[in-house]
């Protein structure tokens, strides 16, 4: 049986992550640290023990004045030995016959005279690695030699030896001159990472440089002494290190909590949609991102709770539609069967009104249904629209006569007469029902003795040639809080209207239906109230080609 580990949450792999990453950057941080270290400290240390030399560059100026120049340098051999004369302070970085740093004054005690000849003399003779020819035996000369020795040995055993080198090696071995060109003069050749200064005579012109190298990377770390100042340093580093790291690992867990829990109800609430509960909505808190990320789930969730609630609705309006032809139907045959009603031509007639009107409701269904993008192009061919306007008008004359609605249309049949005629892409058939359906919608809902005016123009809508008609009926109007919904399927401002005596009443489709269509010629179509007291419907067609206004 195999182990299973627990999956993680977002959360935790987003901190193990950041954890990973700032582990990560405290060893590169570390590793950088101990190169720059070890790279870095012979060159600092050249730097200050060349701050020790003044003496050294002293006579270096003075001999340059003296001699004029560099070439008495050149041309003696024991000139570079004789200005960094090994002595007393050498080892702590003064050339002989220089003090080094005269101690604190609580410090201080007497010292013995230097000798000639030795180490710190001022005197003439050579150095400890020259010692002083031995004199003839006996007379005075002899007793200076032994008291000479006698004091000379009590010297080197009362005074402590002299100091050892620095850590990375004495420096006098390491010191060169160079000419104002960078040419070599005397000494070392300067190394990578060498410190400079520069020699300037009284004129304050640059005569030449003492350079001193620094150790070599893998001489400067073999005493017991530097891998311990070594080991100090960097473990200073990598304790600040470590403390660093722990309060970026504190701080990403408290950023990656607040960042992510938020992320929680968001899933809560997607799995409450997705089951159906419309009506979950999550709480707008946190940053601004956040809040606008919550505000718009709950947009959404709103939006899917209206669609809902709608497509509840028209399956409910669809159910109604349906029942009321059928309901009709069905009672009228059922008296043919009990022998309530005859089966005469009259009662034919009024099954086969109620079976159109079925028809006619199922295909109002399918077109409204129809997606605009499948209909656009399908079967367009340029149409001369108020021709097919004007046709749709004069079917409906008089059927407008007979109920005292008077039809104006003036502007219509002016526009059309114009040459040429304004042109449509589009569907013949399909154009000539959204003409009929918007008549048959004034015919229906104008009160008797009112008017309908029928206006047309071309106008310029977003750089384009748009056609332009409107319908203008007197009373009754339409609420405003109605009129954005004119255009939904099986939506009516009064339900319980009644419908003309044919039994071919209106299904709630007609004005869905037309939308549907205009919006498949590339056009749009809007409800709003008339000036006439009615309602105004507007509907807008792109030209086929651009006649000027």
């Amino acid at each position: 049986m195999s182990l299973r580990l627990p999956r993680l949450k977002l959360q935790h792999k987003a901190f193990f992550a950041l954890a990973v990453l700032l582990v990560a950057l405290l060893l590169v941080f570390l590793g950088f640290s101990r190169l720059g270290l070890q790279r870095g400290l012979g060159p600092y240390m050249a730097e200050v023990e060349l701050t020790g030399m003044d003496g050294l560059a002293e006579r270096l100026v003075q001999h340059h004045e003296q001699n004029g120049g560099w070439d008495a340098a050149r041309a003696n051999p024991g000139f570079w030995r004789d200005m960094v004369r090994p002595g007393a302070g050498m080892g702590r970085g003064f050339p002989a016959g220089e003090p080094g740093p005269r101690p604190p004054m609580h410090m201080s005690m007497p010292m013995p005279e230097p000798r000639p000849g030795f180490e710190g003399s001022p005197g003439p003779g050579p150095g400890p690695e020259f010692p002083p020819p031995p004199g003839p035996e006996g007379g005075e000369h002899a007793d200076r030699s032994d008291r000479s020795d006698r004091s000379d040995r009590t010297d080197r055993t009362d005074r402590p030896g002299p100091p050892p080198d620095r850590p990375f090696g004495g420096p006098w071995a390491r010191v060169g001159l160079l000419d104002a060109q960078g040419q070599l003069i005397s000494g070392m050749a300067p190394q990578p990472g060498a410190a400079h200064r520069v020699l300037r005579a009284a004129n304050g012109q640059a005569i030449g440089e003492i350079v001193l190298s620094p150790v070599q990377t893998g001489q400067g770390m073999q005493r017991d002494l530097d891998r311990a100042f070594l080991a100090q340093q960097m473990g200073f580093v990598a304790w600040t290190g470590l403390a660093g790291l722990l309060l970026a690992l504190l701080l990403s867990a408290w950023l990656t909590r607040r960042w992510l829990e938020p992320l929680t109800a968001f899933v809560d609430g997607l799995r409450g949609i997705a089951a159906g509960r419309l009506d979950t909505r999550v709480a707008i808190r946190g940053d601004a991102e956040l809040a606008r990320l919550a505000e718009t789930f709950n947009d959404m969730a709103v939006q899917l709770a209206t669609m809902e609630a709608s497509r509840q609705r028209w399956l409910a309006d669809v159910a109604h539609e349906l029942r009321t032809p059928l309901s009709t139907m069905r009672a009228e045959v059922e008296a043919v069967q009990d022998g309530v009603l005859p089966m005469d031509d009259r009662m034919a007639l009024r099954l086969h009104r109620q079976i159109m009107r079925l028809i006619r409701l199922v295909s109002d269904l399918r077109v409204s249904l129809d997606d605009p993008q499948a209909l656009h192009g399908s079967g367009h061919v340029p149409v001369h629209v108020l021709t097919l306007l004007g046709e749709a008008l004069d079917g409906a004359r008089p059927g407008f006569e007979q109920v005292g609605i008077g039809l104006d249309r003036s502007t219509v049949d002016q526009l059309a007469a114009r040459i040429p005629p304004p042109l449509v892409q589009g569907d013949t058939h399909r154009l000539h029902q959204v003409f009929a359906n918007l008549l048959e919608n004034s015919l229906r809902y104008t009160a008797a003795g009112g008017r309908l005016q029928v206006s047309a123009e071309i106008v310029q809508l977003q750089g384009r040639s748009m056609l332009q008609l409107r319908w203008d009926d007197t009373l009754p109007g339409v609420a405003s809080q109605h009129l954005p919904r004119l255009f939904d399927r099986l939506y009516r401002v009064d339900a319980s209207r009644v419908r003309d005596g044919d039994g071919l009443g209106g299904s709630g489709l007609g004005l869905a239906i037309c939308r549907t269509i205009v919006q498949a010629h590339g056009g749009s179509i809007e409800a709003a109230a008339s000036p006439l007291g009615g309602l105004r419907i507007t509907l807008w067609l792109p030209l086929l080609e651009n006649p000027a206004p």
